[in-house]
């Protein structure tokens, strides 16, 4: 018996880099896209991967015209980065409500431990349903608060509500913003890098307007000697 010799294996896909955008999309298109952020949403080990700028740059290679990486269809990569990030948002949440909070004790990685903590600071400090919300434009913490959610047993039906708005909120607003900028900006493919470093640095925009918001209330707290709240009391 013999057997048909294996098809090659593209050069790209052994060559694929993880974390540079460009590289997932041509090798796997808008299914690389679900897949990474199932990872990155779902899974404990996949804070490192480049959600914000995979979603942009999908976004600008789904534009009429586009000289540089494959061509997406737009309509396949927002149901593939809609359906990747909700999905995993809902595997997160159901590791933590299994594994609690030993499971990200026993990782050692500063920076996971470090999200870990930010994250349970958004959920005390803005309630469950602006924090679920919220976390998905921080790197890091929107991989931890999925499973830390379960993990401090949010209300089912809240966790999924909410992290449905977010998820929408965060995968077809960068994926558009990308094909719009890519649509009326001529050549934009030679500005990819620091168009990708602007995205990364706006979407933490809104964690860091809640963090300077809390620290004005707090500020006003210690003016006031907690008069406002002794007021009502009486």
């Amino acid at each position: 018996m013999s057997f048909a010799p294996a098809p090659p294996v593209p050069p790209t896909a052994l060559a694929v880099d993880l974390l540079d955008a460009s590289s997932l999309l041509s090798s796997f298109g808008a299914i690389g896209v679900a897949v990474v952020l199932f990872a990155e949403t779902g899974l404990l080990i996949g804070f490192f991967l480049p959600g914000d700028s995979l979603l942009f740059t999908a976004g600008l290679l789904c534009r009429p015209g586009a000289h540089s990486g494959p061509h997406l269809a737009l309509a396949e990569v927002l149901a593939a980065a809609a359906a990747g990030a909700l999905a995993g948002a809902q595997c997160g949440y159901a590791i933590g409500r299994r594994g609690g909070r030993p499971l990200l004790a026993r990782s050692g990685n500063r920076r996971l431990l470090e999200g870990a903590a930010r994250a349970e600071e958004l959920l005390g400090r803005y309630g469950h349903a602006r924090a679920i919300v919220l976390a998905r434009f921080v790197p890091v913490v929107r991989t931890v608060l999925n499973p830390l959610a379960g993990a401090l047993a949010v209300p089912h039906r809240t966790f999924v509500v909410w992290q449905l708005a977010g998820g929408l909120v965060w995968t077809a607003g960068l994926v558009l913003a990308g094909y719009a900028l890519g649509s009326v900006v001529p050549d934009v493919d030679r500005y990819l890098l620091p168009l990708v470093a602007a995205v990364v640095v706006l979407s933490l925009l809104p964690f860091v307007a809640e963090v300077l918001r809390a620290r004005r209330r707090a500020a006003a707290e210690r003016v006031t000697g907690g008069r406002g709240t002794d007021d009502r009391e009486r």
